[in-house]
């Protein structure tokens, strides 16, 4: 019995840094460049429909410059 023991206790430790090695790193950093939010948004239709409107009323207005 006596002689078990050392190489159980050597065999625990051993698996203990076993599994300590195995588990897993998260590192959180910053990122190196900033963050940029692109908000390239589309307002084609609602200009083409305020001029087409404008253009309308500009017409009825002033039909000899047209």
């Amino acid at each position: 019995m006596n002689s078990i023991r050392p190489l159980l206790s050597g065999f625990m430790v051993t698996v203990l840094l076993g599994i300590g090695g195995c588990s897993p790193t998260v590192k959180v950093e910053a990122p190196s460049e900033p963050i940029t939010i692109n908000l390239n948004i589309k307002l084609d239709a609602d200009v083409r429909l305020k001029l087409e409107k404008s253009a309308d009323s500009d017409i009825t207005e002033n039909p000899e410059v047209f």
